[in-house]
C-alpha cells in the first residue's frame, strides 16, 4: 500500500489482484448479486484510489480498510437501488457451480435467511477471518452490536439446522 501511496501505479494492480476475490465473494454472499458485486468492487478499489492517503496503517489493516469501503459501497448502491426501482435490494442469482454439495447450499439458504446486517458479520467473520473489532470498524458499529448479532445469527442457523442450543431457553 506504501508503494501505491507514493504513485506506484503497479501497486494498484497488484493490490487489486490480491483482494479482488475476497471482497467479491464478500459483496456477493450478502447480494447474491453478480453484477451489483463486480460493480462494487470496481467501484471500492476506485474510491482507494482517489482516497489512498487516508489510509494509515497505524488506523488498522489495509484488508479491514478495504471491506470497509467495499460494505459502504455496497449499502449505497442498494439503497440508491430500492429508491429509483422500489425493489427489493438484493436479487438471489445463484452463480455457475457445478461441483456444490447439499451442505453448502443447505448453508448458503441458511445465509439467505439472516437479516443484511446478521448476514454482514456471519460472512465477514466466518468466511473473510476478520475479528469482531475489524467487524465494528468495517460496518461502523459498535463492538457489542458485532457480538449481539453474531451470536443471534448463529442461534438462528443452529435452530434452523436442526441443533440444539446451549440448552438454555427452548
Amino acid at each position: 500500500m506504501e508503494k501505491f501511496q507514493n504513485g506506484d501505479t503497479e501497486a494498484l494492480n497488484e493490490l487489486y489482484e490480491r483482494y479482488r476475490a475476497p471482497l467479491f465473494r464478500f459483496i456477493y454472499r450478502c447480494t447474491r448479486d453478480d453484477q451489483l458485486s463486480m460493480d462494487v468492487v470496481q467501484d471500492a478499489f476506485l474510491k482507494l484510489q482517489q482516497k489512498k492517503h487516508y489510509f494509515s496503517p497505524e488506523k488498522g489493516r489495509l484488508k479491514t480498510y478495504l471491506f470497509q469501503i467495499a460494505y459502504h459501497t455496497m449499502i449505497s448502491k442498494i439503497n440508491m437501488r430500492a429508491r429509483w426501482h422500489r425493489l427489493l435490494p438484493f436479487l438471489y442469482k445463484e452463480p455457475v457451480n457445478i461441483s456444490r454439495s447439499d451442505e453448502k447450499m443447505e448453508v448458503e439458504r441458511m445465509l439467505q435467511s439472516l437479516s443484511n446486517e446478521q448476514r454482514a458479520v456471519i460472512v465477514l467473520f466466518y468466511y473473510h477471518d476478520l475479528s469482531q473489532k475489524d467487524i465494528a470498524r468495517i460496518l461502523n458499529i459498535p463492538l457489542g452490536t458485532v457480538k449481539s448479532r453474531l451470536h443471534q445469527a448463529v442461534q438462528k442457523m443452529r435452530k434452523e439446522w436442526g441443533i440444539e442450543s446451549d440448552g438454555k431457553g427452548s
